[in-house]
Formats: structure tokens, C-alpha cells, sequence
């Protein structure tokens, strides 16, 4: 079975930078109006597109995420290792949702690779959360 990517997040700017900016780009429909300030991505993609996250860092950082959906985030994780890379945080329940597995870090040390395991809920929709 493949991992399909089910979710992505992109972070950095100020304030609501990004949301303006891929609004206005792309035609996304974004909501941050939320506690944490947290963007809404609604790409518009219907069954086979792909929603997210846009917003700012705390601390200031900048950000790629992309989310893939396995069975098993534990074997997932084991493969991460065998294959050279490293789990840097270990899997983290969203209340409500998925359980996520935050950056793994593969062998070329790039950081944003995420898991997610298939639990029927809906992809880690509006979970504010910054690893």
C-alpha cells in the first residue's frame, strides 16, 4: 500500500502573510479565526485535492510540512531508521483527531517528513501544533 499525502503545512511570514498572499495566488479559501491564529487551508480541490495549514511561526522559523497517511506509525518509523534516518520526536495524539508522528528527519537531514496513521478521522483539520 502506498502513503498517500493527506495533509500539508506551510509556515513563516508574519501575522497573516501567508494566508494573503496564497489567498490571492491560488484562490484558496483560508480561516484563521482561531485561538492559535492557525490558517484553514480549503484548496478548492474537491475529492482528490489537498487541504492545509498556512501561518506564521512563533518563533519566527520557516517551514514545509507534508503529512503522509500510514497503517502503522510505528513500523513507519522503524523504516525511517532502517533507511538512515531519525526520529527526532515521538507519535503525538491530536485531541480529536489522528494520531501524528512530528518530524522524522531523513538521511539528507531534511526535517519535514510527517506521519499520520489512518484512523478515519478527518487529516489533522485545524490541529494548531508547532514541533
Amino acid at each position: 500500500m502506498g502513503a498517500p499525502v493527506v495533509h500539508f503545512e506551510i509556515m513563516g511570514g508574519q501575522e497573516n502573510q501567508l494566508e494573503k498572499f496564497y489567498a490571492e495566488l491560488f484562490g484558496w479559501k483560508i480561516n484563521s479565526n482561531n485561538p492559535m491564529k492557525y490558517g484553514v487551508v480549503d484548496t478548492g480541490g474537491g475529492p482528490g485535492g489537498i487541504n492545509g495549514g498556512v501561518g506564521a511561526n512563533q518563533d519566527g522559523s520557516k517551514r514545509v510540512s507534508v503529512y503522509a497517511q500510514v497503517e502503522d506509525l510505528q513500523a513507519a518509523l522503524e523504516k525511517v531508521e532502517k533507511l538512515g534516518g531519525k526520529t527526532i520526536l515521538p507519535p503525538t495524539e491530536v485531541p480529536g483527531g489522528p494520531k501524528l508522528v512530528p518530524p522524522a528527519m531523513s538521511p539528507d537531514s531534511f526535517q519535514e517528513s510527517r506521519l499520520a496513521r489512518n484512523s478515519g478521522h478527518a487529516p489533522v483539520r485545524g490541529a494548531p501544533f508547532n514541533v
